[in-house]
């Protein structure tokens, strides 16, 4: 289990990009969390296997559809050992 922590940026607020993050990682068994940020950024906790994780941070580089994404900040950080994948709000 490895824990990464993900900032995307670009147009990735208001696209669906958290709940379609939580659909990815829900899908490939990958836990942690999701939040907006208020300088329009979106923040990513994800924790699960390496092949796991490389394959999420792959799809963070493209998001959902209505998304553009410009760049992704990929930093490794300790295990949390988050029970579920959640949205965080707020």
């Amino acid at each position: 289990m490895m824990h990464k922590e993900i900032v995307v940026k670009g147009k990735v607020q208001g696209v669906y990009f958290r709940a379609t993050a939580k659909s990815v990682a829900d899908k490939m068994g990958i836990r942690g969390a999701v939040k907006n940020l208020p300088d329009g950024h979106v923040w990513i906790a994800a924790e699960g296997s390496e092949e796991a994780l490389k394959e999420f941070i792959d799809w963070c580089h493209y998001g959902p559809s209505g998304a553009r994404v410009i760049a992704v900040e990929v930093k490794d950080k300790p295990l949390e050992h988050f029970k579920y994948f959640d949205i965080l709000h707020g």
